[in-house]
This record gives structure tokens, C-alpha cells and sequence, in this order.
């Protein structure tokens, strides 16, 4: 009795689809519809650069007024929970932004802050 594995119908699925599962798959994300609010803190421009690399700002945007101890907890979770490569010395930096913009430490905090989506359109000039 001949055993060449590729003879076997069982064998032959298997081996196509651990192929299909170690093949690369190329995914499209959606394009950004809101930026994070700009500010001169220096947490701004580590946010835009650490945070954003795995989620959008609407993630920021949306979480609920909260409190410097709720950004800190959210920022060292990301960092040791799911390993973002945020350095222990910009952490504070970044709460500071966080709390300041989208916290309880902003002015008007009970409302969410006014960012527009980076498609609309531009108000027509007279």
C-alpha cells in the first residue's frame, strides 16, 4: 500500500489549511475620521505618537469625563497589560494631557470635547 501523504484527502485539507493560515494577510483600517485635540502640554505630541500607533483618538474622546487617576490607571494598563511602548519617564506627561483635555480637569468637562471630524467641511469664507 502506497503512504504518500498527499494521497490522503484528510491529509491534503490539513496541509492546505495550515498554508492558508500561515500566509500573510493584508488588512485595510478605515480612514481616521478625528484627531487628537491639539494642545501645547508636552503630553500632546507623546500621545499622538504612542497612543495613536494602536488606536484611534476617538478612543480618548469617547471615555467618559474621568478622573488624573483613572488616565493614570488607563496608561499603565496599556503599558503592562498590553505592552505599549510607552517609557515609565513620559508617562506623567501623558496622564497630564489625558486629564487636562479629555478628563475631569478640563474646562466644561461634563461635555465631550469639540474635535471635527477630519472630513468636514470647511465653514465657506466671505
Amino acid at each position: 500500500m502506497n503512504r504518500n501523504l498527499f494521497t490522503r484527502p484528510l491529509t491534503w485539507m490539513f496541509a492546505v489549511a495550515t498554508a492558508l493560515r500561515l500566509s500573510a494577510v493584508e488588512i485595510t483600517l478605515p480612514a481616521e475620521k478625528m484627531t487628537l485635540v491639539e494642545s501645547p502640554l508636552p503630553g500632546y505630541t507623546l500621545a499622538v505618537a504612542l497612543c495613536s500607533t494602536c488606536h484611534s483618538a476617538e478612543y480618548m474622546a469617547y471615555q467618559p469625563p474621568s478622573a488624573r487617576a483613572y488616565w493614570q490607571a488607563t496608561v499603565v494598563k496599556m503599558q503592562k497589560t498590553f505592552g505599549a511602548p510607552i517609557p515609565d519617564n513620559v508617562i506623567e506627561p501623558v496622564v497630564d494631557y489625558l486629564a487636562k483635555t479629555y478628563g475631569t480637569e478640563r474646562a466644561g468637562a461634563l461635555q465631550p470635547p469639540k474635535s471635527p471630524p477630519a472630513n468636514s467641511p470647511s465653514p465657506a469664507k466671505k
